[in-house]
């Protein structure tokens, strides 16, 4: 029996030994209570510890008997040390280590003010990845500043900040999501996009409305309180908008509308946790949206029609009438669009009353294209151009081929979503090709390359290589 316990207390040393990076404490044999609960422990013959408290109560216990009669003081000395306490009930005397819990470190808060960016910085920021919509990366900027401002006071007063919902109107391709992206990069606060074409009314085949709740969980890592200081972007957000001469029940449309009122607002919202649909296997959580920041962004076509037709309206009779055609070549003809003009679209007044900021994004020009392609961070130009370099081959465009570029890209009518796959269409033998021949130093891409009447400039390493125009 004792080499069996000495061979298990060799094989617990051999086990402590082996983990070194984990502490381990002493723990009462009777009470079962830890060294940093009970106090420092008694030890005793096999490993075995006692904490004070269990000790007094053993004292206490032959001090009663002693003083029945039931024991006297030459049977308290001819007691071994040990048979004070009743082992007999116990069938394992030695103890194993127990692990010493790590205490919980203090959860910090979720946002603090002071490292929320100024309106300025957050501009700054968007401007390097962001070319020109000056004026919506300024109401972005502010709403968002205060809109966090709002999270990390939680309400410090009696005065409540009302949430800071956007809805962004602009032509497709014109930086929409990529702003979004780019903000929530910023912010790092997790970011959830959906697609309002998908969504339907709860019991119908589509997206539940809560699925973009579900989203932002997962992107969370869900984490509920991160999740609930996330932003979710709701993209194409016109295709809700109500139909017009049906007399079917509009499941995608309106009625998709009227379930994101509460959503938008701020409830507590039950979400799957895993998944995008509720059934009875996946576990349920709640998250509030109350400090949810929502933006919906949609191009909303023939939206111009109904501004000129409301415009037209105002002086259209008499002398001093306006031409019909007055509107039909102004740039900046969204940038009149009112609440109206949206309820005239098919958004629902309950719906737009919850989206307090309504601004749009211009149109790309020629001239902003040409920057798009060379001037952000992340330029595209500047993706192929390390592509290259990795091959040791410098590229450049000169100033006609990024015209010529920009002119394709504004026949396309796709805004910035044109650039990448006229690059594509135009690098394809260059990639191909360079690869096989080592002795080519730098590609310059031409003017006449892009309208297809000539070829890229080619230059040998250790050729002299004229300086680009413009």
């Amino acid at each position: 029996m004792t080499d069996d316990f000495d061979s298990r207390e060799n094989l617990d040393e051999e086990t402590i030994d082996s983990e070194d990076d984990t502490q381990y404490e002493k723990y009462c044999f009777l009470c079962h209570r830890s060294e940093s609960q009970a106090g420092k422990m008694i030890d005793l013959p096999n490993n075995i510890h006692i904490c004070p408290d269990c000790m007094q109560k053993s004292f206490d216990t032959m001090n009663q008997q002693m003083s029945s009669g039931k024991m006297n003081y030459s049977d308290l000395l001819n007691m071994p040390g040990v048979s004070m306490i009743d082992l007999s009930n116990f069938n394992n005397p030695v103890q194993q280590p127990r692990k010493i819990k790590k205490k919980k470190e203090a959860k910090k808060p979720a946002l603090d003010l002071k490292s929320i960016p100024a309106p300025h910085k957050i501009k700054a920021i968007l401007d390097d990845y962001v070319i020109g919509q000056e004026y919506a990366k300024k109401v972005m900027s502010v709403a968002v500043y205060n809109h966090y401002k709002r999270v990390a006071t939680d309400t410090m007063d009696e005065i409540d900040i009302e949430k800071s919902n956007m809805l962004m109107i602009g032509p497709t391709g014109c930086g929409k999501t990529y702003l979004v992206k780019t903000l929530a990069k910023l912010l790092d606060v997790p970011l959830a996009i959906a697609d309002a074409t998908s969504l339907t009314e709860a019991g119908y085949i589509g997206d539940d409305i809560e699925s973009v709740v579900s989203k932002l969980l997962a992107a969370a890592d869900n984490d509920v309180e991160k999740a609930e200081h996330g932003i979710i972007f709701i993209d194409e957000i016109d295709k809700i908008a109500k139909k017009k001469n049906t007399n079917q029940r509009d499941v995608s449309g309106e009625a998709v509308q009227q379930g994101m009122l509460k959503l938008l607002e701020g409830s507590e919202i039950e979400v799957p946790v895993g998944a995008n649909s509720k059934n009875a296997m996946v576990p349920l959580t709640t998250v509030n949206t109350r400090n949810i920041l929502f933006i919906c962004g949609g191009a909303f076509p023939d939206l111009e029609n109904i501004i000129k037709e409301r415009l037209n309206k105002q002086a259209s009779i008499g002398f001093y009438a306006d031409l019909k055609d007055k509107y039909d070549n102004d740039p900046h003809l969204l940038e009149k669009v009112t609440v109206e003009d949206l309820r005239s679209f098919g958004m629902i007044p309950e719906f737009l009353g919850r989206l307090p900021i309504i601004f749009t994004l211009n149109g790309l020009t020629e001239e902003m294209l040409v920057k798009i392609l060379r001037e952000p961070k992340n330029a595209i130009l500047k993706q192929y151009q390390k592509l290259l370099a990795l091959d040791e081959v410098k590229l450049e465009f000169d100033e006609d081929a990024l015209k010529a570029i920009a002119e394709k890209a504004m026949e396309k009518q796709t805004g910035a979503r044109a650039l990448r796959s006229i690059l594509e269409q135009y690098m394809l033998d260059i990639m191909y090709e360079i690869p096989k021949d080592d002795s080519i130093g730098q590609v310059v891409i031409t003017g006449d390359y892009i309208r297809g009447t000539g070829g890229p400039k080619i230059f040998l390493r250790g050729q002299e290589v004229p300086a680009l125009e413009g």
